[in-house]
């Protein structure tokens, strides 16, 4: 293990501009004469437009354009497109909407854009906005997802009759059925995984430039994945790819939602093409609560049959999953494009899943940590909870039982997903040791003593990583041995930037300091796949190994021209170092960059400088999994609930940085645990939002949240010469499940069989005084 190498926790050296202030964010950018975009949204949820009215607005000082839907339609504005398609109702493709980026005749949600003002200032612009009239047409709505599908309900698109828009069977119906038919016990659960908000650090925002010269585009933006998001906007704004630069620096968060383009990104490009200068636009914060796309979101009744030894023989689901007015980029994808977690870390020979997506009046769904795994855990593990209460069961017994074991992998589950490696039931013995699972009880009683309920949740978690297999990169060393990396990933607060000087200095043998990590911009890589899915350690160890190699083959045919000896006669060494194998004669790493800058030097057609750009492939996906364990602790006076203990065995791998990884581990328990504890998006009968800022979207805080014990239980990849797993999703995906049976374990004694998150204070004294409340004799036990 090398210093400064793979399997070192080196402190994240991104850290400290990022806290000074240094840190370059899309924000920060103000090219000279920018103006500022502000975005008249709709006030309805569904409505006809007869007209807007703009001639006030645009007598304001400093408006310098107000642009509406008929403006969009003259310059041909096109829509988004949806990168997934699954069956319809009648079994074709599914029925895809146009996803325009601004309203024509009719809105589809409250905060739909329906005029861009462009002026000098944000002031003006937002001065212009409530001068503008817009003649709206009420209609009836329906903005919940259990009523979607409901006879009479108001139709979103009059193409998908009860609002259907996906129907898909996912596994083996017959087997299924018979491994039912057969069972000596069938556990059955329904629940509901809350809508939540995305709440980056940063909020969305961007700039954009038009060069009337060069017909092009540049935008810098808050986004994960610029080279997808310039696909998108290309096919926008009617222009080849090429008319558009896309570059991200900074991030301040991303979670899946900056993985997706949203309207604005379009509209401040097409302003300024417009208005003929830079155009700026960073969204509110309750702007981004009515306009970023939300998440999760769906209904789910699950049922699990066993057989006489409590060996489990089939799952059945059944799916509501709500993408909104539109398909956002990935809104199908959320609901269908990670059901293979359905099988999670068990022998489950028969599977069967019915997954029905349905439109309503809201913001459209998108990716949010996990995007569809913390879904899929959530069915599987909570019907293996239920299953264990009607049994008498301990539940990690239950588990225990039905775990594939380590000798058996790769494991083809039947379903979907090919495990690569894994050992499941070493993860959960390491677990359930940490957090002394066995001594529960007596921590249940005392709690009771003190007249409060205690609970203990079960969850392991298994998901697939770098699901993307493809991805670019470039190594370039100058002429001072100093090393510059470019890919198509683009970091968000993971760490990157550390990963990546770790991985080169394993690769090159140079300190991290001899390393820059570029920011992401098309215009210096050609392609890329961008950051999501837990796949950039494991895609760019891979690529950067394969690189390094290149370009230390490189460096030693001219190590080999300048020490005169035959390039096979070049050894690579600690200290980056070309020698001449047994002979004193040696080039630094900066001294053959150097020679190699010097064509002079070289043969004739031998090519000068030190440097490789390449896409690479991985065999195959990866597999991170994990076991959770979260205890809970409500006052039943008050409904407040504790998380008075988490802890995570993990399985990432080889981990590059064992620092951050545990630190991508805390921040994704923390996000599932927020969403169990209170985080929901809730719209009213019409259709309005009555979550739409902190005050009434309930974010998790310091306070609220565990110390977290995490253990390793790594088993490396076999997709990927280094066994990487990736590390970025695993913690929300388990958090959810493992939160949601602690608490359900917790009102088990009041007779509560089924609670629905988010578990908030006045949901929880409700469903206790309901319940008739804590038993004084069971309280004074």
């Amino acid at each position: 293990m090398r210093e400064f190498g793979i399997g070192q926790s080196l402190p994240r050296t991104e850290d400290l501009r990022l806290v000074r202030g240094t840190g370059r964010y899309t924000d920060d950018i103000a090219p000279a004469g920018s103006a500022r975009m502000y975005v008249l949204r709709s006030q309805h949820a569904f409505a006809r437009i007869g007209g807007i009215a703009i001639d006030a607005a645009l007598e304001v000082p400093g408006v310098l354009a107000i642009l509406t839907g008929a403006d969009a339609t003259a310059d041909g504005l096109g829509g988004f497109t949806s990168m997934v398609r699954r069956t319809g109702p009648d079994g074709q493709p599914n029925f895809e909407p146009p996803f325009a980026v601004i309203a024509r005749d009719v809105t589809r949600y409250v905060g739909e854009p329906v005029a861009v003002i462009v002026a000098e200032t944000l002031n003006a612009a937002k001065d212009a906005a409530e001068l503008i009239e817009v003649d709206y047409e009420a209609q009836p709505c329906v903005a919940d997802l259990a009523l979607a599908d409901a006879p009479g309900a108001p139709l979103v698109w009059e193409q998908c009759p009860g609002n259907l828009c996906v129907l898909t069977e996912v596994g083996d119906k017959s087997a299924t059925d018979d491994a039912f038919a057969r069972a000596a016990h069938v556990a059955q659960v329904d629940f509901r995984i809350s809508r939540v908000a995305v709440s980056t650090m940063e909020p969305r925002t961007a700039v954009a430039e038009w060069s009337e010269a060069d017909q092009r585009f540049t935008l810098h933006a808050s986004i994960q994945n610029p080279h997808m998001s310039r696909e998108q906007l290309a096919g926008v704004l009617g222009l080849p790819s090429h008319r558009i630069r896309a570059v991200a620096l900074d991030v301040g968060g991303g979670f899946g939602l900056k993985g997706v383009p949203h309207p604005e990104l379009a509209l401040v490009m097409w302003a300024a093409r417009r208005v003929g200068r830079p155009v700026r636009w960073t969204s509110e914060r309750s702007e981004g609560f009515l306009a970023d796309c939300h998440a999760r979101d769906q209904i789910v009744h699950a049922e699990l049959a066993l057989d006489e030894e409590a060996r489990f023989l089939g799952l059945r689901v059944r799916v509501k999953a709500n993408f909104g007015a539109y398909l956002s980029l990935a809104g199908v994808h959320c609901a269908l494009g990670n059901i293979g977690g359905l099988s999670g870390v068990y022998v489950l020979p028969a599977i069967h899943g019915e997954i029905r997506g349905l439109f309503t009046h809201t913001v459209p769904i998108g990716p949010y940590r996990g995007a569809g795994r913390p879904e899929a855990s959530m069915m599987i593990e909570r019907v293996i909870d239920v299953a264990a209460r009607d049994l008498g069961m301990d539940p990690a017994e239950l588990r225990r039982r039905n775990l594939i074991p380590a000798d058996r992998m790769p494991y083809d589950t039947g379903f979907v997903f090919t495990y690569d490696s894994g050992d499941f039931p070493a993860s959960q013995a390491k677990v359930q040791e940490i957090s002394d699972w066995n001594g529960f009880e007596r921590r249940r009683a005392g709690a009771w003593a003190r007249g409060r309920l205690r609970g203990i949740g079960m969850a392991h978690v298994i998901e697939i990583a770098a699901g993307q297999l493809d991805e670019m990169g470039a190594i370039e060393v100058d002429t001072s041995g100093a090393i510059a990396v470019t890919t198509g990933m683009q970091n968000h607060g993971q760490g990157h930037e550390t990963m990546y000087r770790q991985l080169i200095a394993e690769f090159m043998h140079v300190p991290p300091d001899k390393v820059s990590v570029r920011d992401c911009d098309t215009d210096q890589i050609p392609y890329g796949f961008g950051t999501g899915g837990s796949r950039s350690a494991v895609v760019a160890g891979f690529l950067l190994e394969t690189l390094a190699s290149k370009v230390i083959a490189k460096g030693k045919q001219v190590a080999a021209i300048m020490l005169e000896v035959e390039p096979d006669q070049i050894d690579y060494r600690e200290g980056a170092v070309f020698a001449a194998r047994d002979s004193n004669r040696s080039a630094t790493l900066a001294e053959v960059a150097r020679f190699a800058h010097q064509p002079m030097h070289l043969p004739p057609g031998f090519e000068g400088g030190l440097s490789h750009r390449q896409m690479t492939r991985l065999a195959g996906p990866t597999f991170p999994n994990g076991c959770h364990v979260c205890e809970v602790e409500i006052d039943p006076e008050t409904g407040h609930l504790d998380f008075v203990g988490y802890w995570v065995s993990e399985d990432v791998g080889k981990a590059i940085n064992p620092m951050i990884v545990k630190g991508q581990v805390h921040g994704g328990v923390v996000q599932g645990l927020g969403q169990a504890l209170g985080e929901y998006i809730h719209y009213d009968e019409e259709g309005q939002l009555a979550t739409g800022s902190f005050m009434d979207y309930q974010m998790p805080r310091a306070l609220d949240m565990p110390a977290i014990g995490i253990v390793s239980s790594d088993t490396p990849s076999r997709n990927n010469p280094l066994g990487i797993k990736g590390c970025g999703e695993g913690g929300t995906v388990g958090a959810l499940p493992a939160a949601m049976n602690a608490i359900a374990d917790a009102l088990g004694p009041l007779g509560i069989t089924n609670f629905d998150m988010p578990a908030t204070p006045q949901r929880l004294w409700r469903a206790i005084r309901d319940a008739g409340g804590m038993p004084h004799a069971m309280a004074a036990e």
